[in-house]
């Protein structure tokens, strides 16, 4: 497939019929203007073009970029779900500068659920039944891959229907190493028990020079990589991340996002990109500011117009606040995640935002926003929704 010819080969697989801005393009930034001409035409925009979308001071001019491109493909659609996040445990034996989640073994408020106190919290403390179990936590260094492979089991005994989107290809590469099995003999283990897709996490940003100074303990970005092919490859869908606003620079943004559209080319399999912004309160990195509404913005608005064969760009709420989230749905993204009842990982970071999000709050941070609130699964077919009970559509 030539580049060129790829951008307009996603609009005809993912477009809507909903119209697009019809408001001529204008900026006070002359670098933009050729930009604009790819993006119109359905080119691919090339590593130069990136440089210049996250350098450019017209970010209004960006953000119109990107929402044209949004809108082409799910005019005012936007779309959410009703999933809970389970943490089965803090405990890692990694000492990454960018956590605050993590704890060594036997340090004050390190804890490991068994499985009854997972499934229990599976079930705990919400009345709108889930269609997603979004299940992450740290990498523990006794607790095996049989472990896990029982928590899925158990889960999908008791909530059959519920999707269960687990395990990032970091967690995937380390159980496989302690277990002493290839990357894809652990994936179809995680399958035959239970698991249905893939979370984005853990891919930071790619760039070797960051990577050894955030996350040094992980694998590194092309193991990353590697792993969410053979995690596509196994027919499983994935979403991935990118965590921004630490120490990498316009240029290592830029890298990560064209890895990611490059073994998109190659699999099809992610459907999301989620832009994190990064949290220092209570990391080894905390004499760094917050991230700016307008930096959250613009990686919003960049990775719609760099990632062209990405179905959705997604708003995680929790970590840029519902309020920039809802502005975030006219620069680019298309999704806002769901109501995920309780968040560890970012609230440890500083996160000041609520632990949760109900099912009506969310479609009126929506509306509010001017788009059309669409309940999904994971695997963002329509979900019909009669007071407990919903039907998927397939």
């Amino acid at each position: 497939m030539s580049e060129a010819h790829a951008g307009k080969q996603f609009g005809e697989q993912f477009g809507t019929t909903s119209a697009a801005q019809t408001r001529p393009f204008r900026t006070s930034d002359p670098r933009l203007e050729p930009i604009a001409r790819k993006v119109m035409a359905g080119e691919r925009l090339n590593f130069d073009d990136g440089v210049v979308l996250y350098g450019s001071p017209d970010i209004f001019a960006v953000g119109w970029l990107a929402n044209s491109v949004r809108e082409k493909l799910h005019g005012d659609l936007t779309y959410f779900n009703v999933n809970r996040h389970i943490n089965p445990t803090n405990v890692c034996v990694a000492n990454c500068r960018l956590c605050a989640f993590g704890r060594k073994k036997g340090t004050d408020g390190s804890y490991t659920m068994d499985l009854e106190q997972a499934w229990a919290a599976a079930a705990s403390g919400y009345s709108e039944a889930v269609t997603e179990f979004h299940i992450v936590g740290g990498l523990h260094p006794d607790l095996p891959l049989e472990f896990f492979l029982d928590l899925i089991a158990g889960l999908k005994e008791r909530f059959p229907q519920v999707h269960i989107k687990a395990f990032t290809m970091v967690e995937i590469a380390f159980l496989a190493k302690r277990a002493k099995l290839s990357i894809p003999e652990t994936i179809e283990r995680m399958k035959a028990a239970g698991l249905d897709s893939c979370p984005g996490g853990g891919a930071e940003i790619f760039a070797d020079r960051v990577r050894h100074i955030i996350c040094d303990h992980k694998i590194d970005g092309s193991e990353w990589l590697d792993t969410a092919r053979m995690v596509h490859q196994a027919g499983l869908k994935s979403n991935a991340t990118m965590l921004y606003g630490h120490i990498e620079n316009d240029e290592d943004r830029v890298d990560h996002l064209l890895k990611l559209r490059a073994v998109q080319d190659d699999t099809g399999g992610f459907q999301t990109f989620i832009p994190l912004a990064f949290h220092p309160d209570n990391t080894p990195l905390d004499h760094l500011p917050r991230t700016t509404g307008m930096t959250d913005l613009r990686q919003i608005a960049v990775g719609r117009l760099l990632l062209d064969n990405f179905p959705h760009i997604k708003a995680y709420w929790q970590m840029m606040t519902p309020q920039i989230a809802q502005i975030a749905l006219r620069f680019g993204a298309d999704d806002v995640d769901g109501t995920v009842i309780e968040e560890k990982i970012y609230h440890d970071a500083g996160a000041t935002t609520p632990q949760g999000m109900r099912r009506q709050d969310l479609m009126r941070l929506i509306t509010e926003a001017g788009r059309v609130p669409v309940e999904r699964d994971t695997l963002y077919r329509n979900v019909t929704r009669t007071e407990d009970s919903f039907t998927v559509a397939v």
